[in-house]
């Protein structure tokens, strides 16, 4: 009954409607499991193409042909339809079925059955459809028992290992919660009935393996997907997978599932919801000790309760900043969470913490000395780039992340460094991508980032390059990149007509007519710094 929701051949013939007609099964012993999800009477010759597949098919037979090759092929229609039987009612037109229909049936492996007396096609329509509905409601129940355990387990205080071994005692199979990447988050088997190896050597097996997961889900099983609420790779959280190992997965096994998904749903949403509390909770208290809501004398404390447990050694004040498209959507509390599991390996004390609205994600990291501060740095920063990626907060054509690493020192000086390493990571906006920066090495861009609202920095860019950008707007070859590469090499001619792909002469004539722009020398240093400041400063007044 319950192998596609609906009713087998069988239990349709042991109904009143069908026993009263005296039915004979003339081929197709063997195939009376099958399932009737519907029922259809009609008596045209082209009936096969008004079904679906699953009907029982009740015809007095006027519709079959008169001659063999119609009547063979009538049935082969129905056959290659995936009808579940046809029923023939004796009478006028058949007082027994001719050996051509049987033959055809009995080819096609199709349940053929004749009823000797006449019944009323609608009373067994209505009889059958009655319990097809009868057996989903059941069904229903059944799932909606689950459904109430689930949801009990929860409220006495258990979690996602509770819900998915209620759905495996139900099912009497291991399920499974992967993420919606195919990573196994958790594992559940069934307490009673066969276990036919550790559950989580089933999954490894049948879904573990990459080329498993690519090949699609294992023959009979059922996969579910626990909604994430959102749209695109957040509309799924999760997905439940119930493997047939013990036996086989029925239609209530994946209504079970779907309403545990539902559950499952909720809890993780609400675990989001913590996890993303928390790392906020730790992001306020950094930003707090950054701008001096917090001395240095109680911050320790503070930071203990945060679970943060640095020994003696230097405090090392790191910010990643996202860009401003990215910021301040994206799942943070997955962000942290991964972030934090890509530097478990890094094996020092972190305090993470996200900022969602200025995009920003401050951390401290304990060192044990100094010595340690560009090693560290070239772990976390890649533990940081890393936690990005596998949260979906990276985005084509989005501008990179900016990562900014303070100088470690005591608790008064994680709080210094904490708002210059903020601070720093802001200016740094548009500067060619590097794993990290120091922030020691961009004061200047600090600097100017700072006084980028102040009209002087503009008029400064104006008139240290303004002929140049109105000759670039108007004329090609563009004369901006090659300065910038110029000054990039200090000067040096023959690197820059190396990274320009330019012959010497083509670059003398550039820099003559750059010089002649602008009216300055480009052998002069005081031009020379004049110059690089208002490269820099540009990207701050755009």
């Amino acid at each position: 009954m319950e192998t596609q929701g609906g009713i087998t051949v069988q239990r349709a013939l042991e109904l009143p409607g069908l026993r009263s007609g005296l039915p004979e099964v003339v081929a197709g012993a063997d195939r009376l499991t099958r399932t009737v999800r519907w029922v259809h009477a009609g008596e045209v010759p082209n009936i096969a193409s008004l079904l679906k597949g699953g009907e029982l098919l009740l015809t007095t037979g006027l519709g079959l042909g008169t001659r063999p090759a119609e009547q063979r092929a009538f049935v082969r229609r129905l056959a290659d339809r995936g009808i579940a039987a046809l029923v023939v009612e004796l009478g006028p037109r058949f007082t027994r079925l001719p050996a051509a229909i049987v033959e055809a049936a009995r080819t096609a492996g199709l349940p053929l059955i004749q009823l000797h007396r006449e019944v009323p096609f609608v009373a067994v329509t209505e009889e059958v459809h009655t319990e097809i509905v009868n057996g989903h409601y059941a069904l229903l129940q059944r799932a909606e028992e689950v459904y109430r355990r689930c949801t009990q387990a929860l409220l006495e205080g258990g979690g996602i290992p509770q819900v998915l071994r209620i759905l495996a005692d139900f099912t009497a199979n291991p399920v499974f919660l992967e993420t919606a990447d195919g990573q196994l988050l958790y594992a559940a088997d069934t307490e009673s009935g066969p276990v036919a190896a550790d559950p989580l050597q089933v999954w490894e097996g049948l879904r573990g393996q990459r080329a498993a997961r690519e090949a699609g889900p294992p023959v009979g099983a059922v996969l579910v997907d626990v909604p994430g609420g959102g749209h695109g790779a957040g509309a799924v959280r999760a997905r439940l997978v119930l493997l047939a190992v013990s036996g086989p997965l029925l239609p209530v096994h994946r209504m079970a599932a779907e309403r545990a998904a539902g559950v499952l749903a909720v809890v993780l949403m609400q675990a989001r919801q913590e996890d993303e509390l928390a790392a906020r909770g730790r992001g306020d208290f950094l930003t707090d000790l950054a701008e001096g809501r917090i001395v240095a004398e109680d911050a320790p404390a503070q930071a203990k309760v945060l679970g943060f447990r640095p020994g003696d050694g230097p405090l090392l004040p790191v910010v990643m900043r996202l860009a401003p498209e990215l910021s301040p959507s994206g799942n943070w509390a997955l962000l942290a969470r991964a972030v934090l599991e890509e530097l478990s390996s890094v094996g020092v004390p972190v305090l993470l913490g996200v900022r969602p609205v200025e995009g920003r994600v401050p951390l401290l990291v304990g060192l044990r000395s100094d010595s340690e501060r560009t090693a560290v740095a070239d772990r976390v920063a890649a533990a940081l780039r890393a936690g990005l990626e596998r949260a979906g907060l990276e985005r084509a054509g989005a501008h990179p992340p900016v990562v900014v690493v303070g100088v470690g020192g005591g608790w008064a000086a994680a709080s210094a460094g904490l708002r210059h390493a903020a601070e720093t990571a802001a200016a740094a906006q548009g500067l060619p991508d590097r794993p990290w920066y120091d922030a020691r090495r961009l004061d200047i861009d600090l600097l100017l980032w700072r006084l980028r609202d102040h009209p002087d920095l503009a008029a400064f860019v104006d008139r240290a390059i303004g002929p140049l950008l109105e000759h670039d707007r108007t004329s090609r070859p563009p004369l901006l990149p090659t300065l910038q590469t110029f000054l990039a090499h200090a000067g040096r001619k023959a690197e820059t007509a190396r990274e320009l792909h330019l012959n010497r002469q083509t670059l003398y004539n550039r820099l003559a007519r750059i010089s002649e722009l602008l009216g300055t020398d480009l052998d002069d240093p005081q031009t020379v710094l004049a110059l690089s400041l208002a490269l820099r400063a540009r990207r701050h007044t755009l």
